[in-house]
């Protein structure tokens, strides 16, 4: 037989296991009660000792869920206990309208909730009293527990007849409709019913709640884990937040946090100006007051919370959205509709940037994160945010939820995109300024390269001038020496124009005919004596061959005497030759031919001289 000691440490390794595997805590359950629901359980399984029992839960998984289903107790239906909601329904909801106008949003909380009948009957109760279109309109009930088996029964909300069988006829008709064998709740309704998961001990409560019920829950729990519990409440409440409990639940001794309306059906209201359970949710580095001087911190609180400038959401360590302030609302059209729904099923967990990862992450390693550069176009216009996930933990660093934070950094975006440009259009200046320069040296070094070529052509033109003046000087001499030689030849040409003259003269003055030939017979020249003779001018005769000429000579005679006279320089020969004058009459021509010797003694030509003999009778 175990002894009782160690038994207790292995009941407490079972506790222990849970908690380390599962995530549930049930160390603040009444250990009484509790250890006979596991023994129950593990009777169930033939197990005898607790150590065996881990052993089961490890290899088989369906074993959580049979022995959270033992421990959790859901025992529960439509208006249980009918006489306290009677009181909620004609006292304590028509006083909460009254001190709330017509429009004002209503937020319920149902803890515990277990199949859902709680939640439910709250819809109805406020539907009786608001009517339909303005229960849709301005309710929100957020209805939570711990087993998540409870909450997809809830979610479904389909009921069997058994289930239904304290509710009358008429709220059946007007709120159900039978579907098969079950009765479903109106979904239109069902809308405004949000379900989430939520350990009363561990996670952060919902917050700026109307009322709060809670029935027959707290009962399960040990007076410091419940005394935990209803700070917690007290600091989901609204300023005069009312709170509805079970049968078995007292509040005895929280009378400092919370007033009886009616005890007999234990309704409280939250006590103004009271700091219980501030200590879990805002920061211990305030200095101390008196609970006199808290008075509207609450309100003040939500308040700030409500007019941060930058958009922020909080969520529950179960994922469930729990506080979410103006800023958040206008930028991703959200509303108190949204607290209390899981966070994945809202846009904002994945627009403008996917959360999970980061919320996970957060969660998982108690750190913060920061993600950076997150863009959102909407309405045309883009904006920036940077994007803060922070865990929320406890004093004994249990999580509580974790808050994310988006800050809209478009401003700072936009003076960096405009540095940026700022830097790109200085880098590009900058960089046309070094292009300039580099162009300038080598404009530089190009006019460098053409004066230095140009004082090289001036060096060059230099030398050439030079050259040309020395040349200049040359061709002034020549010239110098052509005018002489010029003046030579001008008195040279001089004498020659007297010797011309003279021979032409000598030419003239003979009487007989003087024909000169070249060495191709051609006449070189033919005086007037031979005009005379022969009556040929000198221009017809002059360049003509001689054997050509209408003469009245007989060339045949003629022909053998010249090429004689041409071949030999020393030739000289006279005839007599008969011809016929200008008149046209038989003439005795006296021809003397000698050849034409040169400077250099050869024959250039020949000699003829013609002469008419008188004839005798």
């Amino acid at each position: 037989m175990t002894e009782p000691g160690l038994e207790d440490d292995e009941f407490e390794s079972v506790l222990a296991y849970l908690k380390e595997s599962r995530g549930f805590d049930f160390t603040g359950y009444k250990r009484s009660s509790l250890r006979r629901r596991v023994q129950r359980r593990m009777t169930q399984v033939g197990v005898d000792n607790h150590a065996d029992y881990i052993d089961q839960l490890q290899v088989n998984s369906d074993e959580f869920a049979a022995l959270f289903n033992t421990i959790l107790i859901n025992v529960t239906g439509f208006f249980r206990d009918p006489d306290a909601w009677e009181f909620l329904r004609e006292h304590v909801i028509p006083a909460l309208l009254a001190e709330r106008s017509p429009e004002e949003p209503i937020r319920v909380w149902s803890a515990g909730c277990a199949g859902g009948q709680e939640a439910y009957s709250l819809a109805i109760a406020f539907a009786d009293a608001i009517g339909v279109d303005a229960f849709r309109q301005r309710v929100k009930i957020y209805a939570t527990d711990v087993d998540e088996e409870a909450l997809g029964q809830a979610r479904h909300a389909a009921y069997t007849p058994a289930e239904v069988e304290g509710l009358p006829e008429a709220k059946l008709e007007e709120y159900f409709e039978l579907q098969g064998s079950r009765y479903c709740f109106r979904k239109d309704l069902r809308r405004s019913v949000i379900f989430g998961r939520n350990d009363l001990v561990q996670d952060a409560p919902i917050s700026r709640i109307d009322l709060l019920v809670c029935r027959n829950t707290l009962m399960y729990f040990n007076a410091e884990t419940q005394t935990k519990i209803l700070e917690r409440f007290h600091f989901a409440l609204a300023p005069r937040g009312l709170l509805f409990l079970g049968k078995a639940e007292m509040l005895l001794s929280h009378t400092r946090i919370f007033e009886p309306l009616d005890l007999k059906r234990r309704v409280f209201r939250k006590v103004a100006g009271t700091t219980a359970g501030y200590n879990h949710f805002v920061s211990t580095g305030l200095p101390s007051r008196r609970p006199t001087d808290m008075s509207g911190l609450e309100e003040l609180r939500d308040s700030a919370f409500s007019a941060s400038p930058v958009a922020q959401v909080v969520v529950t360590a179960d994922e469930v959205v729990a506080l979410v302030n103006q800023q958040a609302e206008i930028a991703f059209t959200l509303s108190d509709r949204d607290v209390g729904r899981t966070l994945w099923d809202l846009d904002v967990s994945y627009r403008p940037v996917a959360l999970r990862a980061y919320v996970e992450q957060a969660r998982l390693e108690r750190r913060s994160l920061r993600i950076k550069d997150v863009e959102w176009r909407r309405a045309g216009e883009t904006v920036w945010y940077e994007v803060h996930v922070n865990p929320l933990v406890n004093r004994d660093k249990s999580l509580l939820g974790v808050s994310v934070v988006f800050h809209d950094v478009s401003w700072a975006r936009q003076l960096l995109t405009e540095l940026e440009h700022s830097n790109r259009q200085l880098e590009s200046a900058y960089e046309e300024l070094q292009s300039t320069n580099e162009e300038l040296e080598t404009t530089n070094e190009e006019l460098q390269s053409t004066v230095e070529e140009l004082e090289t052509t001036n060096e060059e033109l230099q030398s050439t001038n030079e050259e040309l003046e020395t040349m200049n000087e040359e061709l002034q001499s020549t010239n110098d020496e052509l005018q002489t030689i010029n003046d030579a030849l001008r008195d040279r040409s001089l004498e020659l124009d007297e010797l011309n003259d003279f021979l032409e003269s000598m030419l003239t003055s003979i009487q007989a005919g003087i024909v000169v030939v070249d060495a191709e017979m051609r006449i070189k020249a033919w005086n007037r004596g031979a005009e005379d003779l022969w009556g040929v001018r000198r221009e017809e005769a002059e360049g003509a061959h001689l054997l050509n000429l209408d003469i009245g000579l007989p060339l045949a005679e003629l022909r053998p005497v010249v090429r004689d006279a041409l071949a030999d320089p020393a030739f000289h020969t006279e005839l007599v030759l008969n011809a016929i004058n200008r008149r046209g009459r038989p003439a005795v021509v006296r021809l003397m031919c000698s050849s034409l010797r040169g400077m250099n003694g050869q024959s250039e030509g020949a000699l003829l001289l013609m002469e008419e003999t008188p004839q005798t009778p």
